[in-house]
């Protein structure tokens, strides 16, 4: 007799799908890129900026956020 395996419902049908998603910047505010704990936010803890698609954020915005943790890196205000 062989082992048959069940087929599970995806999360979306199991209806407890809840997408994780920082809250955005709003659209018309500028990242400060001197302002080292809000890029914090936007980092892991092992160092690698997050993708926009989890923090929400547009992609100017993001091109701001990489630029900004990429200073921060180098004046060695984030590790």
């Amino acid at each position: 007799m062989a082992y048959q395996k069940k087929e599970r419902a995806s999360r979306e049908d199991r209806g407890d799908f809840v997408p994780r998603r920082r809250p955005a910047i709003p659209a018309n505010d500028k990242i400060d890129l001197n302002d080292v704990e809000m890029l914090r936010r936007y980092v892991t803890e092992y160092g690698k900026i997050i993708p926009a698609r989890v923090t929400g954020v547009t992609s100017m915005q993001q091109r701001q956020i990489k630029k900004g943790v990429r200073r921060a890196r180098n004046m060695g205000l984030l590790a």
